[in-house]
């Protein structure tokens, strides 16, 4: 499914309506807010991404750590019996 892009005549359209909204004077205010929207998306963005490639490195690393502990109580089954 394309989405469709903005041309100027439609971007046109969209400011003066949000001038008529808002007017000049909350311009500034709105902008600023959208902004600060806009950056806080971006960091929950980046920390659910860095979450996850935690959790998948994670998961890669725990076949690892049985291996790992198997090997050691095996070590030390055999040292017991010894």
């Amino acid at each position: 499914m394309a989405f469709p892009t903005i041309g100027a005549t439609e971007g046109i359209i969209i400011l003066v309506v949000i001038l008529i909204v808002f007017g000049v004077g909350k311009l500034p205010q709105v902008g600023g807010a959208l902004g600060k929207g806009i950056r806080e998306f971006r960091k929950g963005k980046a920390g659910l991404i860095e979450e996850i490639e935690e959790e998948e490195e994670e998961e890669e690393e725990t076949p690892k750590r049985k291996r790992a502990a198997k090997k050691l109580t095996e070590g030390k089954a055999k040292a017991k019996q010894s």
